[in-house]
């Protein structure tokens, strides 16, 4: 028989999408971190119903644990409370004024467009929602048997973004220990948001590995990388198409282009049009705006200074699907330079793809990558064959690549193998035990090598082991 607590995966073990860990506290007391859809190779990876439905025990779940509100975190949420599941779900401030409009997303596009039904649900979601303050301790349980406390810290990865601190306590056997689930890390010098700052301590750490095997470009001079591949493309006289998930990164470019333009000295730069194709990102964009007081310092520098980065005077948003038709035939055919901004940041769905069906095939115009592309997905097949001057498939068509393509790796929102390493390192009293999770195969070896060699030079005891086996 297991010794509890016991941490098993219902995904997200291996793979970079579908995050969903369970924390088995008693035979009949478990806590569930995220509850999110597979996407991309992943996806392929199970059978088709699989994500549309939960398969594993609910009934001994106390409570949901929300990192972030991206849908590979919380997508099968609709699932989990239709297998019966009836429990409070936890989450940041922020994410809690955020979730409800992904869940409604998620809900139109894969469950049901009946308005009837989508209020009810969301109904049912907000009255589970209980926002929790950073940094304070939550006691869930306190009992005869056990102590359970859980406590929220700024993650950094998008707003409202937090890893997860559980203090168990077995009190027949005096057992305590301390977990730690990462959720996604973000990486330093993000905009908008301030960088995590690791714990005190922690027993046995769930550690997200997306970028275990790799280092960012260097995140400061990032802003020189995208205007110059902005220029690139004006200077062909194209536009440049971005894929992005609506939250999060497209806050963040929208807060880098306002900076860009605002110092820009050419009449080109400060004509420039910034087009935001994504009704949702548009709504995540105003609740943004609503959530100042969880902006970083440098933000709020520039509100004090008359500046709006997330509302400025070259911004404008598309709403409509004919709007969208109007935006996309007039940027194909006329050449005018600008920058879109449209979701999904994968290229798995969404507007974006729209457009790069009719404008990857021109030479004048360029696609611009600023996130992750997951194994699978044809955003990793634009950025692999695109340079090579090769082809896509988009909605069943074959597509020849001849705009250009390019990645800007700084504007990544996970953090990279030296700022993992540096969130264990940094601990007071760091982990003895590490499960790396949210990564494919390489990442997670690679980061597996670079933290059992830090252990070794500093002479702590360690063991990492994948979620992915062995």
């Amino acid at each position: 028989m297991s010794t509890y607590p016991v941490i098993l995966h219902h995904g997200g073990a291996s793979g970079v999408t579908g995050s969903c860990h369970r924390l088995q506290i008693s035979e009949e007391r478990a806590l569930l971190i995220d509850c999110g859809l597979f996407q991309g190779q992943d996806a392929d990876r199970v059978d088709a119903f699989e994500q549309l439905q939960v398969r594993f025990p609910v009934e001994d779940v106390l409570a949901l644990v929300v990192t972030h509100v991206h849908i590979d975190h919380i997508g099968r949420l609709p699932y989990l409370l239709a297998a019966g599941w009836r429990g409070p779900i936890f989450c940041s401030v922020p994410s809690a004024r955020l979730l409800p409009l992904v869940v409604e997303d998620a809900l139109r596009v894969g469950f049901t467009r009946d308005r009837a039904l989508i209020e009810r649900f969301l109904a049912e979601v907000e009255g589970r929602l209980t926002p929790l303050p950073y940094r304070t301790w939550h006691t869930l349980v306190d009992d005869a048997r056990h102590r359970v406390r859980l406590r929220l810290k700024r993650a950094g990865h998008i707003l409202g973004s937090a890893y997860v601190e559980v203090d168990l306590l077995a009190r027949e056997s005096g057992r305590a220990e301390r977990v730690l689930f990462s959720g996604d890390l973000g990486a330093p010098y993000s905009p908008l948001l301030p960088a995590p700052r690791p714990p005190w301590r922690c027993d046995t750490l769930v550690l997200e590995s997306t970028y275990g095997d790799r280092e960012h470009e260097d995140r400061r001079r990032r802003r020189d990388r995208l205007k110059a591949a902005i220029d690139r493309a004006l200077a062909n006289g194209g536009s440049v198409v971005i894929p992005a998930f609506s939250i999060g990164r497209t806050q963040e470019l929208l807060y880098e282009l306002e900076t860009l333009i605002h110092r820009a000295k050419s009449a080109r730069w400060r004509a420039l049009e910034i087009i935001v194709d994504s009704p949702l990102a548009a709504r995540f964009t105003e609740v943004y705006r609503e959530l100042k007081p969880w902006w970083d310092a440098e933000a709020h520098r520039r509100l004090r200074a008359g500046r709006h980065p997330l509302s400025f005077e070259n911004l404008y948003t598309v709403s409509s699907h004919e709007e969208h038709e109007r935006t996309l035939a007039y940027l194909a055919e006329s050449g005018r330079p600008a920058v879109v901004i449209a979701a999904s940041g994968m290229v798995s769905g969404g507007r974006v793809v729209n457009y790069l069906k009719r404008m990857l095939g021109d030479e004048r115009h360029c696609v611009l990558f600023t996130g992750y592309q997951g194994a699978g997905t044809p955003g990793r097949d634009i950025q692999r064959y695109g340079p090579r001057g090769g082809w896509v498939e988009l909605d069943g068509e074959r597509i020849e690549i001849r705009a250009r393509v390019e990645t800007v790796s700084g504007y990544s929102a996970h953090a990279d193998r030296r700022d993992l390493l540096n969130f264990v390192r940094r601990m007071r009293e760091p982990p003895r035990h590490i499960r790396l999770v949210h990564g494919e195969r390489q990442a997670q070896e690679a980061l597996r090598e670079s933290l059992l060699g830090w252990a070794k030079e500093a002479g702590h005891p360690l063991t990492v082991s994948l979620g992915s086996g062995s």
